[in-house]
């Protein structure tokens, strides 16, 4: 039994001793060796310069579109089918609520404003018919039984007026026009269709001479005041990424704020979709504009490097920078915080005075791979 014990901790021993000889002593988790030769970095052509501290801030330069948030978008349809007679505004125009934005002929607006005007006599008749039977019972001519019937009768009469005023409301008239039919009788086979809300006409959806159903499209109307930018940010650089940061617009000089980073990524582009929000300043932004955005990003108290931007590299969705050492070089696992088209910057284990790579990165990069397998 001794025996064996001693056995099981000559050999943990041993498989300890080997774990320790596998790992360099130097290089900390995460980090990987590429021990090469001063004669193999001067062939490679593969230069360095030294890293320089920053404060922990940085910008990320995005490509966005301009876009009306869709919750003040409104599609006027068409209220009832029939003839578009004509359309009354032109895209990018600036129209106010009730204004009228197209005008139709329907038949069904005259088959239903005839079946208001006959509500309209039903009701009528039903209110002077329990008029007359209220007072026949009070001088006790007809009895209890025929007086309740009548009342039953008026509330149904007045239901189904309700009813055909509502679906009249529902086909484009106003109350104003709706009262205005019932005391001149008079059908009306036109019919203005007015805009629900103050904005502009991003769009026409129909023409002149067009029949349309009911519920067609006409005008899109949408409100600019906020206005959106929708970013595609490049996966692996949302973490610094905070809702209510700074964005900017340099072209148009506007500013901004992040008010969604979303949670997907699109297959195609690899990006993930965020949206900023701009208050409407002097008709700068236009939906469908292509901007180019920056977003201001910070650290918490993390040190922070700015470095060329063609230094930082990308290997199995992790960034890398090459960082000089006694053996050679070794491949420093980082995050970037933001990047332009000449710098970067990052965060990783790196310290004052380290001498990353800043040419010939493909050799690096290849025994990179090479290590790895």
């Amino acid at each position: 039994m001794a025996f064996r014990t001693l056995l099981v901790l000559l050999v943990a021993h041993l498989w300890l001793g080997l774990a320790r000889a596998e790992t360099p002593p130097h290089a900390p988790a995460g980090e990987i060796e590429l021990p090469l030769s001063e004669e193999q970095i001067r062939a490679a052509g593969i230069e360095i310069s030294p890293i320089e501290s920053e404060r922990a801030t940085g910008e990320l330069v995005v490509p966005g579109v301009v876009v009306a948030p869709p919750t003040q978008i409104r599609v006027v349809a068409a209220p009832a089918a029939g003839l578009v007679e004509t359309l009354l505004v032109a895209p990018d125009e600036e129209i106010k609520e009730g204004a009228p934005v197209a005008q139709l002929k329907s038949s069904e607006l005259v088959e239903a404003q005839r079946a208001f005007l006959h509500a309209v006599s039903d009701a009528d008749l039903a209110r002077e018919k329990l008029r007359r039977d209220e007072q026949l019972f009070k001088e006790r001519i007809i009895a209890e039984r025929r007086l309740l019937v009548t009342r039953a009768e008026t509330v149904q009469a007045e239901s189904a007026l309700d009813e055909r005023r509502q679906l009249l409301a529902l086909d484009g008239m106003d109350s104003d026009e709706i009262e205005a039919l019932r005391r001149s009788r008079k059908l009306a086979s036109a019919l203005l269709v007015r805009a629900p809300v103050s904005g502009i006409v991003l769009q026409r959806h129909g023409s002149a001479g067009e029949r349309v159903p009911a519920s067609a499209p006409l005008v899109t109307i949408a409100r600019l005041d906020p206005i959106w930018v929708n970013l595609q940010i490049p996966v692996g650089r949302e973490t610094p990424l905070q809702i209510g940061q700074s964005v900017i617009l340099p072209s148009l000089g506007v500013r901004g704020r992040l008010i969604r980073v979303g949670r997907t990524v699109d297959a195609a582009t690899q990006s993930i979709a965020a949206v900023a929000e701009f208050q409407a300043t002097k008709n700068l932004l236009r939906p469908g504009q292509a901007v180019q955005a920056i977003l201001v990003v910070g650290g918490a108290g993390e040190p922070q490097w700015r470095i060329q931007a063609d230094s930082v590299v990308t290997h199995h969705d992790q960034h890398f920078v090459f960082a000089r050492d006694a053996s050679g070089f070794r491949a420093v696992p980082v995050v970037l915080v933001a990047e332009t088209p000449q710098y970067a910057s990052i965060r990783g284990a790196l310290k004052s005075g380290d001498r990353i790579a800043t040419r010939g990165i493909l050799t690096l990069l290849a025994e990179l791979a090479a290590k790895e397998k």
